[in-house]
């Protein structure tokens, strides 16, 4: 038995100890999911999930090796003006960093790295060190007047960037196909260190509270480039709402979208304290549907985002997604997409509604 199997045995059994009572009693099996939770049942799976979190992933995530590239290239204040040099000094950056991994015997790294630096793709920023960061935009990004900006969940490095850049482009694809002279762009923000999905640091605000000023920042540069009038529209998936919930307060974007979240930490849309109008969306195979929304006190950290975004009492405009599952929300064809396209491009009265 390897090391992360013999800790996920570990967790196992320390969880099925805390599922039980004092006397070390079985519990009796769960509700129906459609009818009303007990709150001190969520808890005690919250706690579980905690425990297999923390006994596993430190482990694992020991193993893996720093990954070397070159600091990120320092460029002038983002501008119209200065776009294409900060494209190209993004792409010089890509470049040095295949070189470094392939001289380090990463070859996985080093062929992303190329990918990134193909002179088609447009780097607002690029940092190839360890799991690594990257935003890149897709479109007329100077000229255009509708720009959406996508955050991601957990486990988003530059090894999956592949992943998270496809739903940007499909994305852009809709765009395109719904208003085909419209001035949109797509950005895929990939600004911080997410959490791994099956980890004690997915269930806390603690790297979200780190990506929110770097996210607030990014769109107050933007705003040098689009200029004051252009619309902006933060489409945020998963632990990604976190993020965005935490950077919401007088972020200068028109619409606030959370897709597959697990709550945001705030009580209410008004508690993100934004004038954008705040949407939620959650697929009917979305998982996300039966995690606990809730928030609890443990070991002096609070863990999980409390209410529900789709909930009524939350009090977002929310949108229907279709029958998709937590991964699905911008694939071709969905009710979601279409949806989140709609509401990229204004046309919120064609929004259709869960």
């Amino acid at each position: 038995m390897g090391v992360v199997d013999a800790s996920a045995e570990t967790g196992r059994a320390v969880a099925d100890s805390v599922e039980r009572g004092p006397a070390g009693e079985a519990e009796a099996p769960r509700a129906d999911l459609n009818k009303p939770r007990r709150t001190g049942g969520w808890r005690r799976a919250l706690l579980a999930a905690l425990v297999i979190g923390a006994v596993v992933i430190p482990l694992s995530a020991a193993a893996r090796p720093e990954i070397p590239a070159p600091a990120p290239a320092a460029l002038a204040p983002l501008t119209a003006a200065t776009l294409a040099e900060t494209y190209a000094a993004n792409g010089a950056n890509a470049v040095e960093a295949s070189r470094m991994a392939a001289a380090d015997g990463d070859e996985r790294r080093a062929a992303t790295d190329r990918a990134m630096a193909d002179p088609d793709r447009q780097l607002l920023a690029y940092d190839g060190r360890g799991p690594g960061l990257a935003t890149e935009v897709l479109g007329d990004l100077a000229h255009a007047d509708r720009i959406a900006v996508l955050v991601p969940g957990s486990d988003t490095s530059l090894d999956t960037y592949d992943r998270f850049r496809a739903t940007a482009l499909n994305l852009r694809r809709q765009l395109t196909h719904d208003a085909p002279n419209s001035r949109t762009a797509v950005v895929s923000w990939l600004g911080y260190d997410t959490p791994r999905t099956v980890s004690a640091t997915v269930l806390t605000a603690g790297r979200a509270d780190q990506a929110a000023p770097h996210l607030r920042e990014f769109i107050r540069q933007l705003r040098g480039v689009i200029g004051r009038t252009a619309r902006i529209a933060l489409l945020c998936h998963s632990y990604g709402t976190v993020v965005c919930g935490r950077a919401a307060a007088g972020l200068d974007v028109s619409d606030l979208v959370l897709v597959g979240s697990p709550g945001t930490g705030a009580d209410s849309a008004a508690g993100l304290r934004t004038s954008a109008r705040v949407w939620a969306a959650r697929g009917a195979d979305d998982w996300v549907g039966d995690v606990p929304h809730v928030s609890a006190d443990l070991f002096g950290t609070t863990f999980g985002f409390g209410t529900d975004p789709v909930s009524p009492e939350f009090g977002a405009r929310v949108f229907a997604a279709g029958a998709g599952g937590h991964s699905d929300y911008f694939a071709p064809g969905s009710d979601s997409l279409a949806n989140l396209a709609r509401i990229v491009l204004g046309e919120t009265t064609e929004v259709t509604h869960a």
